[in-house]
């Protein structure tokens, strides 16, 4: 099997390597210029990697060559930060709709099985929080189903759909291949993938602001509170990168039941509060140094306008209907929060622990969660 990976350095590309590369009849053409996640991979021969970001009309040329007898395209490469979406809205659109363009347009050329990356932010705001259905009562109006829940984005004012947006517009460009070209594609929807490599920690090996689990490892290392944005009600479903690199790897072997089809990939045992993500963390945190003092560490406060400035505004809960990947792939995620989120701080403990000054280099304003 041959396969072309866009984005192959990433959190989520990493893994997959590390997956599919077990296998010696599979090889790959992959696309990524950071390289630091996949080191262990750069000698191996079934790994044909360009550093690039698949920009330049020469590499595109290339691009065209490797689809043309690629037994699928899968597609990674993104900006998926939220303070990216409100600061930088015109790189987030260009970066998520305008370059992934080109690669839809050679795959549906040449009818190239076509494995797109999306996010669950598609869906923005649920019925609920329009309807004023604050306990939940009515699964219709926050559950999110791939194929029949409507997607709500906020005002155009509000910055923070850039993203959202330019995702939702790529997937119907998608869709409108395929049923204009004959296009083959699946989409999936992560439901916030965790574990190791995830992300980068501010003032250490990257500057700006990451996601949430990311952030708050910036406080945990730095010894600075954990600051919640509007006091980190919002709910989010969290699911295994492990699970969801199986649930990748049934897509890639059955064809037959995954292609022309759109998944969520999460997991709906894994639901909390992000305040609750931050004492959870704190837990794991305290059992990894052996330090009870972590149990208790500061927890603070911030405004999402102090915090992204204005135009920000976050959806309250995402619940994701996951029974089409079960019927189709046979595939339901099984890791629990408590034991991802343990080996995924333990994973940043022994990583940054011992970083030279790194609580100096951390600046305050890249510790805040989200």
């Amino acid at each position: 099997m041959r396969l072309v990976i866009v984005g192959c350095g990433g959190f989520i590309g990493s893994h997959l390597l590390d997956r599919l590369l077990q296998d010696d009849t599979i090889s790959i053409d992959g696309w990524d210029p950071q390289t630091g996640k996949i080191a262990r991979h750069l000698s191996n021969p079934r790994l044909r990697l360009r550093r690039s970001a698949l920009t330049s009309s020469r590499d595109l040329a290339d691009f065209r060559r490797a689809a043309r007898t690629a037994d699928a395209v899968i597609n990674l490469a993104a900006i998926c930060n939220p303070s990216e979406y409100n600061l930088n809205p015109i790189a987030t659109i260009h970066s998520n709709f305008l370059e992934p363009l080109r690669i839809v347009d050679i795959c549906a050329a040449q009818r190239v099985w076509l494995i797109h990356f999306s996010t669950s932010e598609v869906y923005g705001r649920t019925i609920a929080s329009y309807a004023g259905d604050a306990d939940y009562s009515d699964p219709a109006l926050y559950e999110l189903d791939e194929d029949a829940t409507p997607l709500i984005m906020g005002p155009i004012r509000n910055q923070r759909w850039s993203y959202a947006s330019a995702k939702q517009l790529m997937e119907r460009y998608i869709f409108a291949q395929h049923k204009q070209a004959g296009l083959p594609f699946t989409i999936v929807r992560p439901l916030n993938f965790l574990g190791p490599r995830m992300d980068y920690i501010p003032g250490y090996d990257g500057q700006g602001v990451p996601r949430v689990l990311a952030c708050f490892m910036t406080a945990l290392l730095s010894d600075q509170p954990m600051r919640l944005v509007d006091g980190g009600t919002a709910q989010r479903t969290f699911v295994s990168i492990y699970d969801a690199v199986d649930a990748l790897e049934r897509m890639i072997r059955n064809r037959d039941r995954a292609a022309n089809q759109i998944f969520n990939i999460g997991n709906r045992h894994n639901e909390v509060s992000m305040r609750e993500l931050a004492e959870l963390m704190r837990e794991a945190y305290a059992a990894c140094t052996g330090d009870p003092s972590y149990n208790s560490h500061p927890i603070t406060f911030v405004t999402s306008r102090d915090f992204y400035g204005e135009g920000y505004e976050d959806c309250d809960r995402r619940m994701p209907n996951v029974e089409k990947a079960h019927e189709l792939l046979g595939w339901r995620a099984s890791m629990p929060l408590r034991e991802m989120l343990f080996e995924t701080v333990r994973h940043y403990y022994f990583q940054y622990r011992d970083w030279p000054d790194a609580p100096q280099q951390a600046r305050l304003e890249d510790v805040t969660g989200v």
